[in-house]
Parts: C-alpha cells; structure tokens; sequence
C-alpha cells in the first residue's frame, strides 16, 4: 500500500464519525438543524432583464447550496442554468438541479432530456437530481403515480443516483391520493405555513430533506424575490451529500411553488 493510499484511509476513518453523526441527529419529522443550512432555489425569474445572480454575495451571506431549474416538460431548457451552475461552483455553493414535471409526455423521455442537460450537476459540489410534481395537468392519481414511478426509475438509471421528490401537501394528497409509495425517497415539501417546521408531512413521509419555506425572500446578489430553503441534515453532511466531501472517490449519496420558467 502507498503512503497517499495510506493517507487516504486515516481521512476517511476520521471524517466516518461525523457523517455517521450527521445522518443520526436528524431523525424526527420536521426537525430542522440547530443551525441551518440555508439556500435558494432559482429559475429565469432571477434574471429579470438578462440580470446575473452574483454567487459571491449569495455565499457570503451564509447560503451553502442552492437549486436551479434545468428543464421543463420536453421543450424548455433554462437559459441561464449553465451561467448559474459556473457561478454557484466558483462561489464554493453546493448546486442541485430540478426537472418541473410535465406529466402528460413521456417520462422517460423527460428523465433522458434532465440528465442530459443537467450532467455537470452531477459531479464534486452536485446534489442528486430533483422532480418538481405540482401540475397533475388534470390526471387522474393512478396516471400521475404511475407517470412518476417510470420518471424516478429512468432518472435513477441515468446519473446513478436517488432523485429527490419536490412538492407541496396540498398536490401530493390531491393529485396524488396521498400515496406513500414514494415516502423513500428524500422530500422537498413547499410549505409556507410561518411556523419553525414543515408539517403534518403528506405520502407518509416521517422526514425532509429540504424545506421552501418562503417564495418572497430577499438576499443580496439576486434583485428580485427568490425562494429560499432549509437543509435538514436528515440526508448526512451537506458535503457528502453534494459530493464535495471525497471528490475522487465519486457520489456518497447514491447508497413553493417553483414555477414554470
């Protein structure tokens, strides 16, 4: 064995208590981090006129990860999603990417079209692939359950990683019949309830990994309203989680509405 292999293996040995500690403190239903993990989620809204976000400002003033949307239905792909990805990995931001679901095409059409485009996210500093559910498009819960079945399998086959389910109460035990087929999969929950905690969860979910707690928030770098974020912990370090923490050892984390543009 080398010395650098050597090396390695005392690093991981000592970093293994804290993953082990990050994935244990967070598991009760809403429980939030006594210090959170703040980040935003953006879309083209964030860019009114052409606007850069400066991803500087966004980590400097204590945002860690933030989300933005990638691709939409079969058609529509983010125009700034590729200018935010470079900002969000030269500012030191763990990034994530999400696919607002458009459940009257093809689901494994929509997943290959997300993976596609969204392959730098899914690297060191990249959180696995994220759904957007919140437009049953007049479905019945049978078809949008079955639509999202084929979406998550596709996904997961493609980037080799579980996908996170965004969403919102209301849709999930409407649209979808409050299903617990998917409470596996870690949640995003859209819920602006003004309270310390999302909940009662819908889908039979225990726990989330993310909680939108605001679409009217201000932070400095972005000059409109953005949607801002809690990360739990409930999934392990944010660094791990987002690959960050062992870059040359590949993904440890395979094991409110946001809107349409």
């Amino acid at each position: 064995m080398t010395s650098m292999s050597r090396a390695r293996i005392r690093t991981v040995a000592r970093l293994v208590p804290v993953l082990l500690a990050g994935a244990m403190a967070f598991t009760s239903p809403g429980l939030v981090n006594a210090e959170p993990i703040n980040g935003p989620d953006v879309a083209s809204w964030q860019h009114p006129g052409g606007a850069p976000i400066d991803w500087f400002a966004v980590r400097a003033s204590g945002h860690e990860f933030a989300m933005v949307k990638a691709t939409e239905g079969l058609n529509y792909i983010n125009p700034f999603f590729v200018q935010d990805v470079i900002g969000m990995r030269a500012a030191g931001i763990a990034r994530g990417a999400y696919h607002y679901a458009d459940v009257r095409a093809s689901p494994e059409a929509q997943a290959s079209y997300f993976a596609s485009t969204s392959l730098p996210i899914n690297g060191p500093g990249g959180l696995p692939p994220v759904l957007d559910l919140e437009d049953a498009k007049g479905l019945p819960p049978a078809a949008v359950i079955d639509w999202t079945h084929r979406y998550l399998n596709t996904v997961q086959a493609l980037t080799g990683r579980q996908p996170i389910i965004y969403t919102y109460p209301n849709f999930w035990r409407t649209a979808m019949a409050n299903t617990s087929e998917f409470s596996n999969y870690p949640l995003w929950i859209a819920d602006y309830n003004g309270q310390s905690a999302p909940g009662p969860l819908p889908g039979g979910w225990r726990n989330w990994a993310f909680w939108q707690y605001t679409s009217t928030g201000r932070i400095p770098g972005v000059s409109v309203n953005i949607d801002l974020n809690f990360y739990s912990g409930s999934m392990g370090p944010i660094e791990a989680y987002s690959n960050s923490l062992f870059p040359g050892l590949g993904s440890l984390g395979s094991v409110g509405n946001m809107g349409s543009s």
